[in-house]
């Protein structure tokens, strides 16, 4: 597989065409950013710990029933993904009160929620990526009503199924960040990464942060919680 011109390049990874039209090439950076790149930064190792442990998350949810973009692990910090169209949102699952949601509502972080929230976000970094709801979504005709259900679908069994399966590392799922995209055929399918960058991992008994909050929140051992999570979930 040959990696051709530079597609787009974003805050954590650049995307290249192949030979092949239908198959693009992924490289993680291991550039940090937080605060729609207000901050920014470098966590040593970011790339390569991403780019395994979403590879190692997607492979799992593929034998559960969720199609996602995954193609190829070439290297450390190089995936083969199938060309899709990103679906404009951000898609937010949240089991636990943290981050904006706490400020939002006033709740302490770390409450747990009576039920998973599912949130949009319009993905536009110029307008801050907005909080939306199923009416802004068909007024911008970001997704039809039918392709919102199989986002929202897929999006509370990859919680479901995420959730359970972490936990057998230690690890609680706090809240998430999903992106979708549409493949060659006009299928939803799970897109972009799961990962620290974006997921919130706390340790299940420590409560302690194995995610970019530490980056984020400038608490320092990003590192090294960057690292704890692949060795748990990769043995490596």
């Amino acid at each position: 597989m040959e990696k051709l011109e530079l597609l787009y390049e974003g805050k954590a990874k650049k995307v290249f065409k192949t030979d092949r039209p239908d198959v693009y090439l992924v490289q993680y950076k291991d550039d940090a950013t937080a605060g729609n790149g207000a901050k920014r930064g470098t966590i040593r190792g970011k790339g390569a710990v991403n780019n395994q442990v979403t590879n190692h998350l997607m492979k799992f949810l593929e034998g559960k029933g969720i199609p996602t973009h995954l193609v190829e692990e070439l290297s450390e910090t190089e995936t083969l993904v199938k060309k899709v169209q990103i679906v404009p949102l951000e898609v937010i699952v949240r089991n636990v009160a943290a981050g904006s949601l706490a400020k939002r509502l006033g709740m302490e972080e770390g409450t747990k929620l009576n039920c998973t929230v599912l949130e949009y976000c319009y993905k536009d970094d110029a307008l801050g990526d907005p909080l939306v709801n199923d009416y802004h979504i068909a007024a911008l005709g970001a997704a039809t009503p039918e392709e919102l259900r199989q986002i929202a679908d897929y999006s509370m069994k990859i919680n479901q199924e995420l959730g359970e399966y972490l936990k057998t590392a230690g690890i609680e799922l706090i809240d998430f960040k999903l992106e979708f995209g549409r493949d060659v055929n006009g299928n939803i399918i799970l897109a972009d990464e799961i990962s620290p960058d974006t997921c919130r991992f706390w340790d299940v008994k420590t409560h302690a942060h194995l995610d970019k909050d530490l980056f984020r929140r400038d608490l320092g051992g990003e590192e090294e919680a960057y690292r704890e999570v692949m060795h748990r979930l990769l043995g490596k």
